[in-house]
């Protein structure tokens, strides 16, 4: 399949937009790719792939991944048919033409993975595109929102995985977090601030990652806490140090936030 050839080459080049020379070299390169040239075909996309990545990220409204992303790889489809399709003689250029292909193959992709088309459509407002053809601005929105709290949920549950296994390296699990969990908010506040203040600073982080154990000795001297209180919520620091400088962006929010935590007496 190309699209396996195609993300060979990911990653590899800096894009940059092309300049009136080089508009007219991509013109050329076109024509050649249409007569059969498959090495040059694949040349195009790989240098183009930054160019698609942007595109498909102000679509759908947050950063795509092109290793991770199912969002890139139909982007990547649609600029190979953008190729296929493209005629100099409609006036438009080719980045122009290939934006409104993926834009377009994005919306499928969504209302598939939505099954809108099970719904009935607000044709009312329906616009006419770039294509001469008719969208619903309406039926988009609505079908980006559904979608992108969706991928929230996945994004979330798969940090909280990564979390686990990192977790897991200190002899702590998940379940068992949620359980320490002190129920006071005034007790979490104190412990997110203290893991903040570990996280933040890169000669007690190291000692962490390095030796597995919180370097309880040296927090002494940086917060005004007791050894004891230090021992006793040592699981529940390490967990806020290691989301806190770790790649979890969710659980950051839901952490600064304080969101979703109960109320209740302390838990000690």
């Amino acid at each position: 399949m190309l699209l396996v050839l195609f993300k060979r080459f990911l990653g590899k080049r800096e894009f940059h937009h092309p300049a009136d020379g080089d508009r007219m070299s991509l013109e050329v390169k076109l024509s050649r790719i249409r007569q059969g040239d498959v090495r040059l075909r694949n040349q195009v996309i790989a240098d183009y792939q930054p160019y698609i990545a942007k595109v498909t990220s102000k679509f759908c409204k947050r950063y795509i991944d092109p290793a991770r992303d199912d969002e890139f790889s139909v982007a990547l489809d649609a600029f190979n048919e953008a190729i296929n399709k493209f005629s100099a003689e409609a006036g438009a250029s080719f980045l122009s033409f290939a934006e409104t292909v993926i834009r377009r193959r994005l919306i499928d992709y969504i209302r598939k993975e939505q099954r809108f088309s099970r719904q009935v459509p607000y044709s009312a407002f329906e616009v006419e595109d770039d294509e001469d053809s008719f969208v619903n601005p309406v039926e988009i929105a609505q079908s980006l929102e559904r979608y992108k709290a969706e991928q929230n949920v996945a994004a979330r549950r798969l940090e909280i995985e990564e979390l686990s296994a990192s977790l897991a390296q200190y002899g702590i699990s998940f379940q068992e977090l949620v359980r320490i969990s002190p129920k006071h908010s005034d007790s979490r506040r104190l412990l997110v601030q203290i893991g903040s203040i570990l996280s933040n600073n890169d000669e007690l982080l190291s000692q962490l990652r390095n030796k597995k154990m919180l370097p309880i000795k040296e927090l002494l001297e940086k917060v005004d806490i007791s050894r004891k209180t230090l021992e006793r919520h040592r699981k529940y620091i390490i967990a806020i140090a290691l989301i806190d400088s770790g790649p979890y962006p969710h659980l950051q929010n839901y952490l600064h936030t304080d969101g979703g935590q109960q109320g209740g007496e302390e838990n000690e």
